[in-house]
């Protein structure tokens, strides 16, 4: 086994590689541990985004004196932060992305949940549906890895 290293980005990144065989050949477990991430990052990111569009329903809400509608903005902003940590180190298949992943699962489960109190506003359960399949991503990925070893 030969080890490879590129240079991305100013930093180092080592593969090991069977001698004769391409780096786009390695394992099928190293694709398809990216394709787990990838698929996590896409997730992470429609969900930022829902959330974030969540954030500003709920704002309009709010001044329409829907004041059960304070605590969903507040979920909505930390779940978009969080998801948009985890989409970016997932998407880098960066060291810490399990760490923030599952961070990102429970904040999602959190966020769901407090959007689910208002089960007939169409906002609040598409942004409880993102966070679902956030959720649901996150934990694969995250279980993904942990079989991996890494």
């Amino acid at each position: 086994m030969t080890r490879v290293i590129c240079l991305a980005a100013g930093a180092a990144l080592s593969f090991a590689v069977a001698p004769g065989q391409p780096p786009q050949e390695q394992s099928g477990a190293r694709r398809e541990q990216h394709e787990q991430f990838m698929m996590c990052a896409k997730a992470c990111d429609d969900c930022a985004r829902i959330c974030n569009a969540c954030v500003t329903h709920c704002t309009h809400m709010i001044a329409e004196a829907k004041k059960e509608h304070l605590a969903t903005l507040r979920t909505c902003q930390d779940c978009a932060t969080a998801c948009k940590a985890a989409s970016e180190t997932a998407a880098r298949m960066g060291p810490f992305a399990g760490v923030l992943c599952s961070a990102c699962a429970d904040v999602c489960k959190g966020c769901r949940e407090a959007c689910e109190k208002l089960p007939d506003d169409p906002m609040m359960k598409q942004c409880a549906d993102e966070c679902r399949k956030c959720e649901k991503a996150c934990r694969a990925m995250v279980g993904h890895t942990s079989r991996l070893g890494n």
